[in-house]
């Protein structure tokens, strides 16, 4: 058998679709679309075309509210350093809790470093956050709400609307990293009341090196990247042409497939992880227990006894790529923060593995896995003399 590939938080295969959508933009078509000739104007229509794709995807009200970035973690970083220094003469406090992705924590840890202060709110067992401890942390100088629509590493969908209202009420900005959500859940800025919002190609069939990240008309931003005039003179830098391209027709694909999609990895995500319950003791579920409150693809487990890097390395040499939380920390011996912050203490933490799954993976495939992980599991803790009772 082929390889098998489970790890689709991490990032996704570019469809054929979007490949043969960005070929030409790469020898034909390749103008600048900053350029006044024909074929920088020719450009110019491709790029806006996308920006129009993004818009409807996510239920904007103007194409002019999209805003194309290098991907995920610029436009989190973009997001909350905007609106923070567009806004520290009003305040200079931000919340968020302490499961959000690294593009986020990592962000607010630079500006509490310039002198803003951040509150992390805690989260339950299955990683929510609730309105009401939004509301409660709010303060007279808060000026940022952010919280992601979809954790990375368990799935958790947040209820975003009620947060929205929350940071809404006290007229403060929300902002949702939606960079796991979007293409795999419906996503409307509209409907949910967020202010700003992060994506990132990569994510549901599109090609890395692209995101893009919503502003709702009337925001006050500052800029991220200074230089030339390119993206109404708010991110300077020359268009990702190809990139841009790929990304409007990954989301219009994405978003065209969702319903369908979404049945099929749930489908998969719920005959994996019933059958890894019924030939493993000893396992952890991470994350909210039930199914539609988490991401249809997402399934994290604790196999107890073990660390979760051993049973990968194992996984891999059998064929099979799967992971332990977000490839963006991978190589650390740090425990998840998003696991300890849900309760878990530090060697279950250790003890887990990720998988996600996507449109193209088979019943046959998750058959496979479960054939090869219970016998790895076996292997391992006779190794380690470790026993369940």
């Amino acid at each position: 058998m082929d390889r098998i590939y489970f790890d689709h938080a991490g990032t996704t295969p570019v469809t054929e679709h979007v490949l043969n959508g960005m070929l030409p933009y790469f020898r034909e078509n390749y103008g600048n679309a900053s350029s006044i000739h024909g074929t920088g104007r020719d450009a110019r229509k491709a790029v806006e075309n996308a920006r129009r794709q993004v818009q409807h995807a996510l239920c904007a009200e103007n194409a002019s509210e999209i805003y194309f970035t290098s991907g995920g973690s610029e436009s989190d970083n973009w997001a909350i350093k905007g609106c923070a220094m567009a806004q520290k003469e009003k305040g200079r406090h931000i919340v968020t809790t302490q499961i959000e992705h690294h593009a986020v924590l990592h962000t607010c840890a630079w500006l509490e470093q310039q002198g803003f202060d951040v509150t992390y709110l805690p989260v339950d067992k299955e990683g929510r956050v609730t309105p009401e401890q939004v509301r409660n942390a709010i303060r007279e100088d808060t000026i940022l709400v952010s919280v992601m629509t979809a954790n990375n590493e368990i799935g958790t969908l947040e209820p975003v609307r009620e947060l929205a209202e929350a940071a809404h009420e006290r007229h403060i900005l929300f902002h949702t990293d939606a960079v796991q959500a979007a293409g795999a859940i419906p996503v409307d800025v509209q409907s949910s009341g967020a202010d700003l919002l992060s994506l990132s190609a990569h994510k549901f069939g599109g090609p890395k090196g692209i995101g893009a990240l919503y502003v709702r008309k009337g925001t006050l931003m500052d800029r991220l990247i200074h230089g030339g005039d390119q993206e109404r003179r708010m991110r300077a830098g020359t268009e990702n042409l190809p990139g841009i391209v790929g990304l409007g027709i990954a989301i219009t694909d994405a978003c065209e497939q969702l319903e369908e999609h979404a049945l099929h990895v749930r489908s998969l995500r719920d005959r994996l992880q019933k059958g890894i319950f019924e030939r493993i003791h000893g396992v952890l579920l991470n994350g909210p227990v039930s199914a539609e409150e988490r991401l249809p693809g997402n399934l994290n487990l604790s196999i107890l006894g073990l660390q979760g890097e051993s049973v990968l390395l194992r996984l891999d040499l059998e064929g099979i790529a799967a992971s332990s939380g977000s490839a963006c920390t991978a190589g650390s011996l740090d425990p998840s923060h998003v696991l300890l912050a849900i309760g878990r203490d530090t060697d279950t933490a250790h003890a887990s593995v990720r998988l996600t799954l996507g449109w193209e993976n088979t019943e046959t495939e998750v058959d496979e896995v479960l054939r090869i992980l219970p016998e790895i599991v076996q292997d391992l803790r006779r190794t380690q003399g470790y026993e369940i009772h």
